[in-house]
């Protein structure tokens, strides 16, 4: 079997012009070492796939999300076809190993560089399409781009539930909530902490973590889901309905 073949099954896409597939994985510095008639590298590809990527990508996020703002849904995207992004998806299928490249691209380390595997994989994205058709590279692209988006989303909902909690609080009380570590276990490389937050005295959420910054952002997260307290309070009984919901 060749590496075509190879990379076709890992890709779990079955090409009708394989010649196409070989031209998403020719950089420019192969064809200036080893030029050839009619040779072409996979640069109009990749601006293809750059358009494909984008087009799938914000058509997926949003039907996925229906609440995010124009402002969120523009910062998602951004995350999930940023070169970075596109690089890591390529190792996932270890395109770097089918690149054709010249010597010295090679030589320095050009398989693993970040902007020639976002590259590739746009490339591969645009050849895809054009052999295939739009249903199958969106078939493709959404393997990588929704298990993505639901991993961007879920540690932002994380990082976010101290600011999110912080602004409810302060707009129904005007109090900022407070946190207090109140035990740790575990050996130094193992510890878990034991953070509530408090918001005018009174226990609102708890949290656990590896870490203080962890287990606060756990316990913001706990109270902004109940929004109440944990023990009865003398505060005002806060508004639950969609309107108090900063988000």
């Amino acid at each position: 079997m060749d590496d075509l073949d190879l990379l076709q099954e890992t890709l779990h896409v079955e090409f009708h012009d394989q010649t196409l597939l070989a031209q998403a994985l020719t950089h420019r510095s192969y064809l200036n070492e080893n030029p050839a008639p009619g040779g072409s590298d996979n640069e109009r590809l990749e601006f293809l796939g750059d358009a494909l990527l984008d087009f799938i990508t914000a058509e997926y996020i949003y039907n996925r999300f229906p609440d995010m703002t124009e402002g969120q849904l523009t910062s998602l995207r951004s995350g999930l076809v940023k070169e970075k992004s596109l690089a890591q998806f390529a190792r996932q299928v270890d395109l770097g190993h089918y690149l054709y490249m010249g010597r010295g691209e090679a030589a320095s380390g050009g398989a693993d560089r970040p902007p020639l595997l976002c590259g590739a994989f746009e490339a591969v994205v645009g050849a895809i399409y054009l052999d295939r058709g739009m249903d199958r590279a969106r078939e493709f692209v959404l393997d990588y781009i929704a298990p993505a988006a639901e991993a961007i989303v879920a540690e932002q909902l994380v990082k976010d539930a101290k600011s999110r909690l912080q602004e409810w609080s302060q707009g129904e009380w005007q109090l900022t909530p407070i946190y207090r570590t109140v035990n740790q276990r575990g050996p130094d490389h193992a510890k878990e902490f034991t953070v509530e937050v408090l918001i005018g005295g009174r226990v609102f959420g708890i949290g656990l973590g590896r870490s203080k910054q962890i287990a606060e952002q756990e316990a913001a997260r706990d109270a902004f889901m109940r929004r109440g307290p944990v023990e009865d309070t003398g505060l005002p009984s806060p508004s639950t309905d969609d309107d108090a919901d900063p988000s």
